[in-house]
């Protein structure tokens, strides 16, 4: 019996310090929902963060949830990165969605796929102090000017920063 307990301690001590012995590269990760998994032309969605560190390049990603009701291959957004000091930094982003068999892209088992764009690599913040990231789709039928009103089988969107490990 004391060996099993010696052995249970002897396990827990090891998972114990390799939780605490890995380094944490995510600095912030969150994900809105979208209701009934479409997005509204026009609706931004916001992520406010707060960067203190202005010396080490960071990874920025946009994390994209869809569902099999998704329709396109593709996915075009526009982002508004505003600094502290009011800056405004305006993209707009293309990114594949599906392989050229109509596959969806990125990781998951089910009919959920998670995708996981960069967004910026190698960013060094020039400015601490608090970020806001707006995010809006800019997609559009093939010979169309108006946005497409809803996007369906989107479910989250997200954003990430994650330090650099080298």
């Amino acid at each position: 019996m004391e060996t099993i307990q010696k052995s249970k301690f002897s396990i827990f001590l090891l998972v114990l310090i390799l939780m605490f012995s890995c380094d944490n590269i995510l600095e912030f990760n969150q994900y809105k929902t979208l209701e009934n998994s479409f997005w509204k032309s026009g609706e931004k969605i916001e992520f406010a963060f707060e960067v203190k560190d202005t010396i080490l390049p960071k990874n920025l990603y946009i994390n994209i949830r869809n569902n099999n009701d998704y329709e396109f291959s593709n996915l075009y957004i526009i982002t508004e990165l505003k600094f502290p000091n009011n800056t405004l930094v305006i993209d707009t982003l293309h990114y594949e969605m599906a392989d050229i068999s109509g596959m969806f892209l990125g990781n998951g088992f089910s009919e959920i796929k998670e995708n996981k764009l960069f967004y910026k690599e190698y960013k060094v913040f020039p400015v601490s102090g608090n970020y806001v990231l707006d995010i809006r789709h800019a997609m559009r039928k093939n010979g169309e000017i108006d946005a497409i009103e809803k996007l369906y089988g989107l479910q989250d969107i997200g954003f990430s920063i994650e330090k650099i490990n080298e």
